[in-house]
């Protein structure tokens, strides 16, 4: 509404401006809705560990033997965790805080030794 009045009086430049920051504003709102959704679920129920993730409407799920799951903790900083079970790879813990990403990697390391039912 001000670029219009800005434009009416001359300043047509106003008015580009608010249309390209309007066009930002959009494509940030966006790109947030594609993602506000995206998240990981991995269950351990009796004969497997179940890894879904979602990312931006594309769905993977991944099915772990687990009494062969091997974990990586993650060595540098920003590292995810590996899982690893009969040449899969999949890595979780996106978004964790790399504190957190140790603290879960050992207590899926504990619930796979155990052997029993969890939900992560």
């Amino acid at each position: 509404m001000v670029a219009t009045v800005c434009a009416v009086h001359g300043a047509w430049y106003v008015l580009g401006f608010a249309i390209l920051e309007m066009s930002a504003v959009g494509l940030a709102f966006l790109h947030y809705a594609r993602h506000a959704t995206d998240r990981e679920h991995i269950a351990l129920v009796d004969d497997c560990l179940l890894v879904e993730l979602i990312d931006a409407e594309q769905a993977r799920q991944f099915r772990l033997n687990p009494r062969w799951t091997r974990i990586d903790l993650p060595g540098a900083q920003r590292g995810l965790i590996g899982l690893e079970a009969d040449g899969t790879r999949v890595e979780v813990g996106r978004f964790l805080a790399e504190w957190k990403r140790r603290e879960f990697a050992q207590e899926l390391r504990s619930a796979l030794a155990s052997g029993g039912s969890a939900e992560f």
